[in-house]
């Protein structure tokens, strides 16, 4: 099994960054026949409403970029002393330069600073983790700076009512760091490409190249217009695969850790949607308090932003205050999903960031 344990690394903070548009499932009755009814028990079953997503000009980069900023200064941090940099996207500015070399420039970090992305998604916040907590172990580094941050809105088709409500846009900076005193991180990850196409944008890479023709909208039998130029979900299959995952993974780095599910003070899942982020709590026995999932509903699913940014909407104060046990859990797109126990102590945690233009 891919498990790890690591001594003496901690998350020092988190910042995430959303844009300022605001859309909305309400103004969206149209794809849905007119049926505001239907719309009312989108809401309450599945818990879509609000999602912020960038305009055509900012992308992840943007997002995250001002997340570090916001990050460092709140931290009091010295960029010469940050030797790594992780950037988790699957939505980079470019194919080549990496996301992360960009990063760097922007951010003016030491030259001695290892730099590279990383292409996960809703699994990749705590893979994005697990790398850092390695190559602090390692010795190869004390401080990683992890950007994570997706703008999946711009492969959704807006006439595609199974993803067009349900991605916003996010971006997050954390900060990973070697210390003295004594805290245990326990990390649980998995893989199964079998999945692979449950989850895809079937065109724009060297495989299926965008052209003319991958650009053209069909509809299918359910009446959803896309193109291959868009992203394709199987609802059904990654709902069946969320709730027979996740709680076995839970279960498992539970019981890798040693940690006991009654001492774990908050159980943050990726926020796919509430309906199954319920689904799993209740096949673990968990209480909702533990469990936050209201982030969904203000902000759209974010993809590798969306944990951190869970952490900052749902618990800023609680992870500012003293330290806290915290499972995190991140499942989709691969498929993959990645499981981490870690424990934080009076983390830089301030509440969900607006983007500012040119920041």
């Amino acid at each position: 099994m891919a498990n790890a344990r690591f001594k003496n690394v901690l998350i020092e903070g988190v910042v995430t960054v959303v844009p300022q548009n605001i859309k909305s499932i309400d103004d969206e009755v149209g794809l849905y026949g007119g049926n505001s009814k239907q719309i009312e028990r989108i809401k309450n079953a599945i818990g879509l409403d609000k999602r912020r997503v960038t305009d055509e000009f900012t992308t992840s980069l943007d997002l995250c970029v001002q997340a570090a900023n916001q990050l460092l200064d709140g931290l009091s941090v010295d960029k010469k002393d940050i030797e790594g940099l992780i950037f988790v996207t699957q939505t980079p500015d470019h194919f080549q330069p990496a996301n992360a070399a960009i990063a760097h420039g922007k951010l003016e970090l030491d030259k001695n600073c290892a730099s590279f992305d990383v292409n996960l998604g809703c699994s990749g916040y705590v893979y994005g983790l697990w790398m850092a907590h390695m190559m602090i172990a390692s010795g190869t580094c004390a401080k990683v700076l992890l950007l994570a941050g997706d703008t999946i809105s711009k492969y959704v088709n807006a006439r595609d009512r199974s993803t067009a409500p349900l991605f916003g846009d996010a971006g997050s900076a954390t900060l990973v760091s070697s210390v003295e005193r004594e805290v245990s991180s326990f990390f649980s990850l998995h893989t199964d490409g079998s999945g692979a196409e449950y989850i895809k944008v079937p065109a724009g890479a060297f495989r299926c190249p965008s052209s003319p023709e991958t650009a053209i909208e069909v509809q299918d039998d359910d009446g959803n217009w896309r193109s291959k130029n868009n992203l394709v979900m199987s609802g059904g299959d990654v709902f069946n695969f969320s709730i027979k995952t996740e709680p076995a993974a839970i279960n498992e780095v539970l019981e890798y850790s040693g940690i006991a599910m009654d001492s774990v003070d908050y159980f943050v899942f990726h926020q796919a949607n509430q309906y199954i982020i319920k689904n799993i709590a209740k096949r673990l026995k968990l209480s909702m308090d533990k469990v936050p999932c209201d982030t969904v509903s203000k902000y759209g699913n974010q993809s590798s932003a969306s944990i951190p940014a869970t952490i900052n909407d749902s618990l800023a104060e609680a992870v500012s205050e003293g330290k806290k046990t915290l499972v995190l859990s991140g499942f989709g797109v691969g498929l993959s999903w990645a499981s981490a126990v870690v424990d934080i102590d009076k983390m830089y945690c301030p509440e969900i960031q607006i983007y500012k233009n040119g920041e």
